[in-house]
């Protein structure tokens, strides 16, 4: 098996045989501009993954469309790729940016940000960040300049709608990324608020992982006559992730021994996200794995943003081994190449649980999921 330049996602590549390589369209099938074949081809990509090889070909024939797809399948470059084509006609005005992307944390709209800054290296598209944490007189200064592409989080947006900053107005394109993780996150209301601000003749993607009820309205409400694109069963695990269960005594003290014994048994451990249910647990944990020597960070909701990406970076350079976090990090964060989870909480619900494990097993790689259960688990 020879390997083959595939995918652009946020994630590394994935590999692929010959044999795929002739069954997959490359990216020069998928009707994008030379720009942007340029900008894809000095990556080293060719071959797209399902999604996008499904989603690009109809984002680019101007419809509405809904996306089902695991973490680690390369989502994101299902919608900035071809919206990076649509964007080299006209050009933006100020406070009236012409695409809108939506997300649910500040991290993932950071990410999306470095891939238009990836695959747009041949467009001179301006690309502005509307996320809590950072300096809002710069944002509105971009604003003020115009903006091509608005990556925001809902709250942020309002804001700054609120205070007459924005004008929505002039968005052709709207993107709902990362649906499910928006609904666990309260933020629908804020959804649909936006949509209806928006011209009714723009076109609208949605991007989910699952397809809950409260998604599925929301897309037939503010979407016109979608194609839907699903790669993957909802709420499904990824086949490249090995998935345990070890036993541990139902007290805390109980569940970090356990915790500490894996991680120093584990021979093939090159780094690790370990899961906690509430914040609080993951000061606990974080600190306990520190005062016995463990190289360790800390990941959670509460963090201001500046200490949160400092974070992620320590441990995307590899100088922090193991990451202890809440759920803020447990869908879309793009961190190449890990090789375990451990659930130290049962997660509630099945979603957070296929989301918590996505986290390992990435863009075709092999990984361990851990989960530490106690009686009260059953």
């Amino acid at each position: 098996m020879t390997e083959q330049p595939t995918a652009p996602q946020t994630d590394a590549p994935i590999e692929a045989s010959e044999s795929l390589q002739a069954e997959t369209p490359r990216f020069s099938d998928l009707g994008l501009s030379e720009k942007v074949l340029a900008a894809v081809s000095a990556a080293g990509y060719l071959v797209p993954t399902p999604i996008q090889a499904q989603a690009i070909p109809i984002v680019l024939e101007l419809r509405d469309i809904v996306g089902v797809a695991q973490t680690g399948t390369g989502k994101t470059a299902s919608f900035v790729l071809p919206m990076l084509t649509r964007l080299e006609k006209g050009r933006a005005r100020a406070r009236m940016p012409r695409t809108l992307i939506l997300e649910p944390t500040r991290e993932l709209a950071a990410q999306v940000e470095e891939n238009f800054n990836k695959y747009g290296i041949n467009h001179k598209l301006t690309v502005a960040l509307l996320i809590g944490g950072v300096s809002l007189d710069e944002q509105v200064k971009k604003l003020d300049r115009g903006v091509d592409v608005l990556i925001a989080t809902p709250g942020r947006l309002l804001d700054l709608f609120e205070r007459g900053r924005i004008l929505m107005n002039g968005v052709e394109i709207l993107v709902i990324d990362e649906a499910d993780r928006m609904l666990d996150m309260g933020f629908i209301p804020d959804i649909e608020r936006i949509c209806k601000m928006l011209p009714p003749s723009r076109q609208t993607m949605m991007f989910s992982a699952t397809m809950p009820p409260e998604i599925k309205r929301l897309a037939d409400t503010f979407l016109r006559d979608p194609k839907r694109v699903e790669t993957a069963k909802p709420a499904t695990t990824a086949k490249t992730v090995s998935q345990f269960l070890v036993a541990s005594g139902r007290e805390q003290h109980d569940k970090r021994d356990v915790l500490r014994t894996l991680v120093r048994d584990s021979k093939d451990l090159k780094n690790a996200i370990v899961f906690c249910n509430r914040k609080r647990d993951v000061q606990i944990v974080y600190r306990s794995l520190e005062k016995h020597g463990f190289n360790v960070g800390a990941l959670h909701g509460d963090m201001d943003q500046r200490a949160r990406m400092a974070t992620l970076d320590g441990f995307r350079a590899g100088r922090i081994t193991l990451l202890v976090a809440s759920d803020v990090a447990a869908r879309g964060l793009d961190i190449p190449d890990v090789s375990h989870v451990y659930n130290y909480d049962m997660p509630v619900h099945a979603e957070d649980y296929v989301h918590r494990i996505g986290r390992t097993g990435r863009a075709g790689r092999s990984g361990v999921a851990i989960t530490i259960v106690t009686d009260l688990d059953g």
